[in-house]
Order: C-alpha cells, then structure tokens, then sequence
C-alpha cells in the first residue's frame, strides 16, 4: 500500500490523510473505508480513499498569504453579467425556463504555487476561512498528485445518507438581513424545492418524500439565506451511485427545469464552472453515511490561479442591477479572507 504523504482531507472536522486510492466510479462509495469526495460541476468525479481518520486540529503552518483584492478579475463583468439576467428573463417569459442560476468566476494569480505546509497551501486557506468564514459544510481537499487543491466555506448540504435516509438543504435567497429578502427569494425556494423533491423521488420510495422544512432562515457571517430541506428513503438495492445520479448538480445551481436551465447556463457563462457548483464531502462506507456540501463559497486553484465562484438564482421578478449586487455580497468577506485581511464575525 503505498501512502501519499502530500494528500489529505478536512470533512465533517475529521482529518483525513494517508491516501490510499482514487477513482472516478462512485460505486466504490458503497465499498469500504472512509472517501473524501469532489464532484465538480462539469468535470468528472474524483472519489479519494484514505488510510487514516481523526478529529480534525488546528493548522500547524504558516498564516494564508492570498492574492489581495486588486488582483482579482471576473469573467463576467458588470454588463456581462446584467444582459445574462436580462436574456434569462426574456426566456421565462417566453416560457422556456421558470429560473436558471447566473454565475461568474473570479481569478487571481497565486503569488506562489500551493505547495503542502507552505502559506499559499490550499490547507493554510481552509484554516483561514475556518476563522473569517465558517461555515457549516465547509472541507478542504488537497491531492497533489491529481492536481487537487480546494478550499471551501459551503453553507448548503447538496446530499445526506444515513443507510438508506437521504436528505438535501437547498439553499435559495440571500439578503444582508433577514427583513430584506423579497417575494422573489421565496418563490426561487419553492421552485427549487419542488425540484429536489422530484430529483429524490426518481430514487426513494413511493410516498417517503417529506419537506420537515420550508423557508428557514440561518444567519450566516455577512449574510442570510432561505433554507429548505426535503427528505426520502432510498429504494432497496440503490446507493450513492444512483443517488447522485438523480440529483446532481444540484438544483439549487442550475434551476428549473434543470435540463433547460443547464443549456441557458451553457450558453451564457464564457467559461466552465470547474469544482464551483459541484459537491464537496466525505462518505464512510463502513457505516453506510455521508454528507456532500454544494461547493459554493468555494476556492480551488488551477492553471496558477485561485478561482472563486458567486452568482445567484434568476427569477423573471429579478432585477440586473439587483443580482448583481447579490453576487458582490456573496463574493466580498470570501475574497477580503482570501487576501489576508483579519475580519470580525457578524454578530446576529
């Protein structure tokens, strides 16, 4: 058995590392050992077993010294991104889609490469958002050897298994504050919890789709949200495979349909989403449990850059200049971490 010592995982506070396989089938997710798991967007899966598992501890190297905010760029600027919600728009309107989610990717050049114990390892990034951003599905993920550096501060659960209980949070409306969300907030949850519950019945049982949860709202640093959660039973002989298979991506980062939803994604973002809008997480197939995030609030280097993703949900009640305005919040407190910048937490 040979031991990556480079390798090593951050998920649900365990630390993962001694590497030990990785695959791209995610039907070894209901095999053996303990997976850390990264599943982007529009790139094939990556499924990574490790050797050992313990609580998760402090990072031990030097303080993240990021790119600052002057060096990040967008692929999408201001007009870019307000005639994609105004051509999302005219398409609701004719009635070919009744939301899509609008992204952009912002990129900067890494002031040294991410090199294990260094300050710019992705790991030293991850114990940065821990403090500045933390949130609950957060996981980094540094595989050296696949060219796998990613960071992220997610807070929506994409998929839970506990044997065969499955369950998903979408997330859908951010606001500054909880007396800010609008009726188009709600309405872009409900669409999209009609759609998860879909996605899930295609795999559980007649009947076992319940909502314990609609509109919630959870306070986050900067910001809050509106979250749902849909819950079923898995199907007997079905498993993560088949599950992810249903479900993925997630809802909450396409739209409605999600079929249509992705060919207006396709034709309007200039550059693929990469690890953003995919899902981050563990699975312990011993135990037959797991949680994947949605990689939101989410970093990952490539080609010597750092990217970060942010966007948002468009409704035909959206307006450009306001979804605009949605994406800078999201994407602010991440990118002043990101740059070395000591932030206090929100207080709520």
């Amino acid at each position: 058995m040979t031991i990556d010592t480079d390798a090593l995982a951050v998920v649900g506070d365990r630390l993962l590392t001694g590497l030990v396989d990785v695959t791209g089938d995610l039907a070894a997710l209901d095999s053996v050992g303990f997976w850390a798991v990264v599943l982007p967007f529009d790139e094939p899966p990556v499924c990574a077993r490790f050797s050992t598992v313990r609580p998760a501890v402090p990072w031990p190297g030097p303080r993240w010294a990021g790119p600052v905010l002057s060096d990040w760029t967008s692929s999408l600027d201001q007009d870019g991104f307000t005639a994609g919600v105004r051509a999302i728009r005219e398409a609701i309107a004719a009635g070919d889609v009744y939301q899509v989610n609008l992204t952009r990717r912002m990129s900067a050049a890494m002031p040294g490469p991410p090199a294990p114990g260094s300050a710019t390892d992705i790991a030293a990034l991850g114990a940065a958002l821990a403090v500045g951003n933390p949130a609950p599905f957060s996981a980094v993920v540094r595989i050296p050897s696949h060219g796998l550096h990613v960071a992220s501060a997610s807070p929506e659960r994409f998929l839970s298994r506990r044997g065969r209980f499955v369950s998903s949070s979408p997330i859908k409306g951010t606001a500054a504050t909880a007396d800010e969300f609008l009726a188009k907030d709600r309405a872009e949850n409900v669409m999209i919890v009609d759609l998860v519950r879909n996605d899930l019945g295609r795999v559980c049982d007649w009947g076992s789709i319940t909502v314990p949860a609609l509109l919630a709202v959870e306070a986050h640093p900067g910001l809050v949200h509106l979250v749902s959660t849909v819950e079923g039973r898995l199907r007997p002989g079905l498993g993560w495979a088949d599950a992810i298979d249903a479900t993925f991506p997630p809802g909450s980062v396409t739209g409605a349909p999600k079929l249509a939803a992705l060919d207006h994604i396709e034709s309007l973002e200039p550059v693929g989403r990469g690890v953003y809008c995919g899902a981050i997480g563990w699975v312990d197939a011993d135990r037959v449990a797991g949680d994947l995030n949605v990689a939101i609030r989410t970093f990952w280097v490539a080609d010597d850059h750092l990217h970060l993703g942010t966007g948002g949900g468009i409704t035909y009640d959206s307006t450009p200049e306001g979804e605009w305005a949605e994406t800078e919040l999201k994407a602010r407190r991440l990118l002043q971490v990101a740059g070395g910048v000591a932030l206090p937490l929100p207080t709520t």
